[in-house]
């Protein structure tokens, strides 16, 4: 009897010495926890050197209040973003935690690649909470896959030396009172400066931009899909004018072939600051840069076509359906989205808040800074507040964004009538959605 359970003992203490080795081998697996801490690995794309600084330092933020949760961040090249996310997930090598374009949101939440955060959202936080086109970004079918991270939109820049060599007003910041087309043309025509037969000085830049043009359909009332997103609606006589209006102010001189900037060596940005644009259309995004480059700028609202609006969108952070931390993760993405972390990046001027409560007087000071806000930004932040959601980022099939960019240079390089440019953008992307 004695035998049996000294044998029965040593039995035991085989079993969870071996147990133990194979926890201990679960628990130093990627992404695992050891000593209590749980290392989450965190992705998103490199936009600039300085984002990819603002990020590390909220990332130290939240490490200091979470000692339990270690985030490892990989940023990578922009270009090819989705599908290398897509590579590593279909080799089960996924990051925890990621960033994630919202035009690609839907499509990946199709394939059923994403972490519901549905009740770990519905627990904590509220829909409400969120501006109009980050909420509604975020749901789909009353379901989050994904938080918001903030939110951007296009903006009208300029250069205020430039304006006022040439005795120009400034571009109103307030929406109720921005130009319409033909005072933004008149500007433009007043800011090109020639030598001889050579443009020195252009008047702007960057309407012919995707995201820039689709904000001018929708200020021109009209769309680009519609309400059920299955099939577009770009083929009209809204986006006709604007197309041929933005097309005019090139074909007049007043804004530069992107090829120049190439051969340049300089970006959008350093064309402005250097006196070689006096009006940039761009991403809210870049007064992070602008803010640094020495030199009076002003940011305005767009100009009008028929009604004063921009569009909103931004990244959201999502999970991994895979996760082996999920509790963890939304964690940490919940402090990805809140007041803590976006009020740095947004003093900083890369962002705009994506919450209610930094639209209020009180919560605009929270982000507001004076070395890098230009005076008359607080005018312009009810255009962040309402802007309309970018329909791209609510489209499920992002091949679509390719297609009419595609058509689109058809008509700014190589003189295709708009007619049938849109035309042919109404036949291919009618087709996609019919598959």
């Amino acid at each position: 009897m004695r035998k049996w359970i000294k044998l029965l003992f040593v039995m035991a203490m085989v079993f969870s010495l071996i147990l133990a080795g194979c926890q201990s081998k679960e628990s130093s697996s990627g992404g695992g926890s050891k000593d209590g801490v749980v290392t989450l690995k965190f992705m998103g794309w490199e936009a600039s050197p300085l984002e990819t600084e603002s990020v590390k330092k909220g990332i130290a933020k939240f490490e200091e209040v979470n000692p339990n949760i270690k985030v490892e961040y990989t940023p990578v090249p922009g270009d090819q973003y989705a599908s290398k996310l897509l590579t590593m997930m279909a080799g089960d090598a996924a990051p925890d935690v990621f960033f994630l374009g919202a035009s690609d949101y839907r499509s990946f939440q199709e394939r059923g690649v994403l972490l519901d955060l549905t009740q770990y959202f519905e627990n904590e936080l509220d829909i409400d909470d969120f501006i109009p086109s980050s909420g509604g970004i975020m749901s789909i079918d009353g379901s989050i896959y994904g938080v918001s991270s903030c939110t951007v939109s296009p903006v009208l820049y300029y250069n205020k030396d430039l304006f006022d060599q040439a005795g120009i007003s400034y571009p109103p910041s307030n929406p109720d009172e921005a130009w319409t087309w033909d005072e933004f043309t008149k500007a433009a025509a007043q800011l090109t400066v020639k030598d001889g037969d050579k443009v020195t000085q252009f008047g702007t830049y960057g309407f012919e931009t995707f995201a820039n043009t689709i904000a001018g359909i929708l200020e021109n009332e009209g769309s680009v899909f519609n309400d059920d997103f299955t099939a577009t609606t770009i083929n009209s006589p809204q986006t006709k004018e604007v197309l041929e209006a933005i097309l005019t102010v090139k074909q007049n001189g007043y804004s530069p072939e992107a090829k120049l900037l190439e051969e340049s060596g300089m970006s959008a940005s350093q064309m402005l600051q250097t006196g070689k644009i006096g009006m940039l259309i761009d991403g809210s995004w870049a007064l992070q840069q602008l803010a640094q480059m020495d030199f009076p700028v002003g940011v305005a609202a767009l100009p009008k076509f028929d009604v004063a609006s921009t569009t909103g969108q931004a990244h959201l952070h999502s999970a991994s359906a895979n996760t082996k931390h999920p509790e963890e993760a939304w964690e940490f993405i919940k402090f990805l989205s809140s007041e803590e972390y976006q009020t740095d990046l947004i003093s900083s001027g890369l962002w705009m808040p994506n919450r209610t409560s930094l639209y209020t007087e009180e919560g605009i000071e929270k982000w507001f800074n004076a070395d890098v806000h230009p005076e008359e930004f607080k005018e312009l932040v009810p255009y962040f507040q309402n802007a309309a959601v970018d329909p791209f980022a609510i489209n499920k099939l992002n091949q679509i964004d390719d297609i009419m960019i595609e058509e689109l240079d058809k008509f700014w390089y190589d003189g295709q009538p708009a007619e049938d440019i849109l035309a042919n953008i109404e036949r291919r992307v009618n087709e996609e959605f019919a598959k």
